[in-house]
């Protein structure tokens, strides 16, 4: 892992329009609130969080699917808001993305051959022929073989469906790959076969990841870094191994104490955080966490906590380490 920096995100929100009541009334859902991280190159970055936290529209607009409301996205110095149509289309070469649902994310109507072999007549390369020959290479490499070429998605189990959707990803040699909770649909029995194919490809094609899951047993296991988000803030960011011995936040804590324990003998006491994630049309004032807080003060409930940055790189936003 390099200190280079690929990815730089700085104040990004997203917001979207909902129109509620007999008056149609307009709110704005803050799903990404101005959050702000580096992606070193190399590293696997992960997002972690409950569901509706914003994870996957973070890694949606960082890729521009999702237009910004606000902040800027620097991939390798650009700023890629400020980018025309036909330069962002070139960019994407450099940038993708593994989807969620390996059923939906493949077009049914079109066979594997033309699914892996599209993006390359896309972006206008190689010959047919080549084309072909990097469809089988990339086939094999993922730990599928050429006769499945002619095949249609509905043929493969999700996990074939998803090493396909892996190389329909790797196959425009990108430096950025967004996998957005790539191996929630899948059988247990698979994802760890799922999770070493991408750790494999990240060595033979020096891959930089950004890795969205609600899984913190997996992403212990694959990132480098990892940033915690609720109802579309970062609260704390740190070093995995960092962040699981030494949680600052009391909403990282709840999420680690829910985390399985790997020997009988281990020890663990279970954090259960009362009531569910607030409505991000409508967030609670000061910190969004403290409904849910155990160590609520006053100030939580009025004002927003500042970010407290330690020695370590360790950032974590919360009112118990202001002094």
């Amino acid at each position: 892992m390099s200190n280079e920096a690929i990815l730089e995100v700085k104040g990004l929100k997203k917001f979207y329009d909902i129109h509620q009541g007999w008056f149609k009334e307009n709110i704005k859902v803050k799903a990404v609130d101005d959050i702000s991280f580096r992606v070193h190159k190399g590293e696997t970055f992960g997002i972690v969080g409950e569901s509706g936290c914003g994870k996957s529209t973070t890694g949606r607009t960082i890729l521009r699917l999702d237009q910004p409301t606000e902040g800027q996205i620097l991939f390798e110095g650009n700023d890629i808001n400020l980018l025309p149509y036909e330069k962002m289309r070139k960019l994407r070469r450099k940038m993708q993305m593994v989807f969620q649902d390996p059923y939906a994310s493949l077009n049914p109507k079109k066979t594997i051959k033309q699914i892996l072999t599209e993006p390359l007549r896309v972006h206008n390369l190689y010959s047919k022929k080549e084309r072909l020959e990097k469809a089988v290479e990339i086939l094999e490499i993922v730990g599928l073989s050429s006769y499945h070429l002619e095949r249609y998605p509905h043929e493969f189990s999700g996990g074939q469906r998803q090493r396909i959707g892996i190389a329909k990803a790797v196959i425009l040699n990108p430096e950025l790959i967004v996998a957005d909770e790539p191996v929630s649909a899948l059988d247990v029995s698979v994802q760890s076969q799922v999770i070493n194919l991408l750790l494999q490809l990240q060595k033979k094609f020096h891959l930089t990841y950004i890795f969205i899951s609600h899984d913190l047993g997996v992403v212990r296991h694959i990132t480098d870094r990892v940033a915690v988000m609720y109802l579309g803030k970062i609260v704390e960011l740190a070093e995995t191994e960092q962040l699981f011995t030494d949680p600052k936040h009391p909403y990282t804590k709840a999420l680690i104490s829910a985390v399985p324990i790997n020997h009988p003998d281990e020890k663990k006491e279970r954090i259960v955080l009362s009531g569910d994630v607030p409505s991000p049309a409508n967030p609670p004032s000061g910190c969004t966490f403290h409904p849910r807080c155990a160590s609520c003060m006053e100030i939580c409930k009025r004002e927003k906590p500042p970010v407290i940055s330690f020695d370590d790189g360790h950032t974590v936003a919360c009112h118990l380490y202001t002094k």
